[in-house]
């Protein structure tokens, strides 16, 4: 069965450490630090104290997030994405998350793939002295500068990076950009929510419609993820919930082992 992960973002008000506690009476195997929630990363523990306690909870740090408009490259884009690096690198991740840019600008057919493979020259070195993975994450919404999954592959074999480059398969973002090729080797995790919204369009979808995966789930989670494994991924499925329902929850828990279990109960037959 493939491991199980938790996204902070699915309780973004909760301190790191009850979050790494809660990861753990999951069952899950490892949790995703992110920068982009509300006060400090780690409040007041430095990302040193962080990596010993995790580490003793036998809970691994699968990701630090996020480097956003990696892809924007430039001198202030290298400093940010080092001062992450090291972070991650000091709180025991084993990868970093690259979000691309998403504001309608760079989009255009040949701009978009220059500025992707100058990105991950720049990015490798950095994260190799880290021995760390960057992680790759399309973005499905038409703004975005790398929609498409077969395009980070492209560059990333262009480049011969395929062993510091992986890719985040979301189900969201797979579903709003069209669906397509998996790409299972050359995934390093998958994130899944569900949409439950029946009124709304694809294209009319964004984050806050993020929900947990159930059998209303309008993104065919299960069945992505499903497909995923038959063609050979074994890495974590880590749930990732965007929405202010699921951020209202006072007890989680159990609403969030049922996400897991509405998926996996789906991967029990592998023949099917």
């Amino acid at each position: 069965m493939l491991p199980r992960a938790l996204n902070h973002m699915s309780v973004p008000g909760w301190r790191w450490d009850a979050f790494v506690g809660l990861a753990r009476s999951l069952g899950c195997e490892g949790v995703e630090f992110r920068n982009d929630l509300p006060g400090p990363l780690f409040g007041e523990d430095e990302p040193v104290r962080v990596r010993t306690k995790t580490r003793q909870t036998g809970v691994r740090v699968l990701a630090m997030a996020e480097i956003t408009a990696f892809n924007n490259w430039s001198d202030r884009k290298r400093a940010e994405a080092m001062e992450l690096i090291q972070t991650a690198a000091d709180c025991g991740a084993e990868a970093v998350t690259l979000i691309p840019r998403c504001d309608g600008l760079g989009c255009g057919n040949g701009e978009r793939q220059a500025n992707l493979r100058v990105a991950l020259r720049e990015l490798a070195p950095m994260l190799a002295a880290r021995e760390l993975i960057g992680l790759v994450e399309p973005l499905g919404f038409e703004i975005c500068s790398l929609r498409h999954k077969s395009e980070a592959v492209d560059a990333i074999e262009a480049l011969g990076l395929a062993e510091r480059f992986r890719l985040v398969h979301d189900t969201f973002h797979h579903t709003l950009a069209g669906g397509g090729p998996m790409f299972a080797g050359h995934t390093g995790i998958v994130h899944f929510s569900g949409v439950t919204n029946p009124e709304l369009a694809l294209h009319e979808l964004r984050d806050q419609h993020r929900v947990l995966a159930d059998a209303r789930d309008r993104l065919g989670s299960a069945a992505q993820i499903k497909e995923l494994r038959n063609a050979g991924y074994s890495g974590p499925v880590s749930i990732e919930a965007f929405a202010p329902s699921v951020h209202a929850l006072r007890d989680p828990d159990r609403e969030l082992t049922r996400s897991f279990e509405f998926i996996f109960s789906n991967l029990a037959d592998r023949a099917a």
